[in-house]
Protein backbone atom coordinates (compact mmCIF):
# COMPACT_ATOMS: atom_id res chain seq x y z
CA UNK A 1 0.00 0.00 0.00
CA UNK A 2 2.53 2.17 0.81
CA UNK A 3 4.65 1.88 -1.96
CA UNK A 4 1.72 2.83 -4.32
CA UNK A 5 1.02 5.59 -2.36
CA UNK A 6 4.62 7.04 -2.63
CA UNK A 7 4.55 6.93 -6.47
CA UNK A 8 1.04 8.79 -6.19
CA UNK A 9 3.06 11.67 -4.22
CA UNK A 10 5.53 11.55 -6.36
CA UNK A 11 3.08 11.91 -9.37
CA UNK A 12 1.61 14.36 -7.52
CA UNK A 13 4.48 16.61 -6.56
CA UNK A 14 5.33 17.50 -10.09
CA UNK A 15 1.88 18.52 -10.64
CA UNK A 16 2.16 20.41 -7.41
CA UNK A 17 5.59 22.15 -8.06
CA UNK A 18 4.04 23.01 -12.07
CA UNK A 19 0.96 24.74 -10.51
CA UNK A 20 2.84 26.62 -7.63
CA UNK A 21 5.48 28.00 -10.27
CA UNK A 22 2.83 29.12 -12.26
CA UNK A 23 0.43 30.58 -9.66
CA UNK A 24 3.42 32.75 -8.09
CA UNK A 25 6.12 32.86 -10.53
CA UNK A 26 9.66 32.92 -9.36
CA UNK A 27 11.07 33.63 -6.27
CA UNK A 28 9.40 33.23 -3.56
CA UNK A 29 9.92 29.51 -2.82
CA UNK A 30 9.01 28.79 0.59
CA UNK A 31 5.69 29.74 -0.20
CA UNK A 32 5.47 27.65 -3.62
CA UNK A 33 6.78 25.05 -1.36
CA UNK A 34 4.27 25.46 1.02
CA UNK A 35 1.65 25.21 -1.60
CA UNK A 36 3.35 22.51 -2.98
CA UNK A 37 3.15 20.46 0.17
CA UNK A 38 -0.70 21.52 0.71
CA UNK A 39 -1.60 20.58 -2.63
CA UNK A 40 0.18 16.74 -2.49
CA UNK A 41 -1.84 16.28 0.75
CA UNK A 42 -5.41 17.52 -0.72
CA UNK A 43 -4.79 15.40 -3.37
CA UNK A 44 -3.62 12.13 -1.76
CA UNK A 45 -6.56 9.52 -2.64
CA UNK A 46 -7.27 8.65 0.95
CA UNK A 47 -10.50 9.18 3.11
CA UNK A 48 -9.90 13.05 4.51
CA UNK A 49 -10.02 11.71 8.00
CA UNK A 50 -6.63 9.63 6.81
CA UNK A 51 -4.84 12.60 5.39
CA UNK A 52 -3.79 14.18 8.52
CA UNK A 53 -2.22 11.41 9.87
CA UNK A 54 -0.34 10.02 6.78
CA UNK A 55 0.61 13.79 6.06
CA UNK A 56 2.74 13.48 9.71
CA UNK A 57 4.12 10.21 8.90
CA UNK A 58 5.34 11.23 5.60
CA UNK A 59 6.20 14.64 5.86
CA UNK A 60 9.33 13.93 5.17
CA UNK A 61 8.74 12.08 1.91
CA UNK A 62 6.69 14.68 0.92
CA UNK A 63 8.82 17.32 1.02
CA UNK A 64 11.64 15.21 -0.44
CA UNK A 65 9.34 14.54 -3.16
CA UNK A 66 8.67 18.30 -3.44
CA UNK A 67 12.00 19.26 -4.08
CA UNK A 68 13.07 16.31 -6.16
CA UNK A 69 10.18 17.76 -8.32
CA UNK A 70 12.08 20.91 -8.34
CA UNK A 71 14.77 19.86 -9.19
CA UNK A 72 13.33 17.70 -11.86
CA UNK A 73 11.94 21.00 -13.43
CA UNK A 74 14.46 23.03 -13.42
CA UNK A 75 16.54 20.45 -15.56
CA UNK A 76 13.33 20.76 -17.89
CA UNK A 77 13.75 24.48 -18.67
Amino acid sequence: MFDKLKETIKELAKTAVFKAEEALGSKKGQEKKEMAIKYVIDKIPLPAFLKPVISIFLSSFIDDAVELAVEYMKSEE
